[in-house]
């Protein structure tokens, strides 16, 4: 699972390991996550190799004698999969979040915070079973070093803790399809034979996979029009091939449309011009 950094953007000595660290060595503050939204309140797509930037918001309220400043100490958003204490996978924002204080009172401070994540598929995501729904949490953690070694001694102190079920998001492969329409040019009441192929994103292999047994929607758009219509759906083959034929009646653009399913998110192809005499 990818490690939880502290302050990361700041320093990259400060890191911890959701599954590494034991029991925190220090009190933990109380902090209140709330009001969390990630991605918008959207799906996050991610496919084999483009880092994809996720915007988070959420609400910190934290004791008014702590003051997190992101070197010796950290708090903020992430999103894991399985149980809090036993996570299959977790992602967290890679920065310092950007936090502006919105109410106080003698013992607290409540600020409304903005970060991001950086979702690079080939270090946070490793399996198909990370397509699903997270949950979304917050994390607290301090480390302590003395690493003057002067005096034949140095020390590490660290405390973490999490707090789960703030919220959740849906995390979806990426898919593509593609099309081609021959023969063209091609005589009007001729035959035109419509191929194409589905394929989403595998990150086991950090490639595209074949995705079969799924149904395409084939659409055309006449020459100066702006919009496609249904002609027929197709069914992906074992190699995610997608082919039909219809009767070629007028100049314009077809492609496969993919509705996309609750692992993956949808996808279109660019319309492939048929010229029809």
């Amino acid at each position: 699972m990818r490690m939880l950094a502290i302050g990361a953007a700041v320093t990259g000595a400060l890191a911890l390991s959701a599954l590494a660290v034991p029991a925190a060595q220090a009190a933990t503050p109380d902090l209140v996550f709330a009001d969390v939204t990630v991605n918008n309140g959207k799906a996050i797509t991610v496919g084999t190799s483009k880092e994809v930037e996720v915007p988070v918001t959420y609400t910190l309220t934290r004791p008014s004698d702590l003051t997190i400043d992101y070197k010796n100490n950290a708090a903020g958003v992430m999103i894991y999969r399985g149980g809090l204490a036993t996570s299959d996978n977790v992602i967290e924002g890679s920065s310092s979040p950007t936090c502006t204080t919105t109410a106080t009172t003698d013992t607290t401070v409540t600020e409304s915070c903005s970060d991001t994540f950086s979702i690079d598929p080939e270090y946070d995501l490793f399996e198909a079973a990370d397509a699903t729904t997270w949950t979304v949490g917050g994390f607290y953690g301090q480390i302590n070093a003395d690493d003057d070694d002067s005096d034949d001694h140095i020390s590490l102190e660290y405390g973490y803790a999490a707090w789960g079920n703030k919220g959740s998001v849906q995390l979806k492969r990426a898919a593509k399809v593609t099309v081609n329409a021959s023969p063209e040019p091609v005589k009007k009441g001729r035959t035109i034979t419509v191929t194409g192929k589905l394929s989403r994103a595998n990150w086991e292999t950090g490639s595209y996979s074949a995705y079969t047994s799924q149904k395409a929607t084939l659409q055309f758009r006449a020459k100066g029009s702006d919009t496609y219509s249904t002609v027929k759906t197709v069914t992906s083959s074992t190699t995610g091939a997608l082919k039909t034929t219809v009767t070629a009646s007028k100049d314009g653009y077809y492609r496969y449309v993919f509705a996309g399913t609750s692992t993956t998110a949808s996808a279109k192809a660019t319309g492939d011009y048929i010229d029809v005499q």
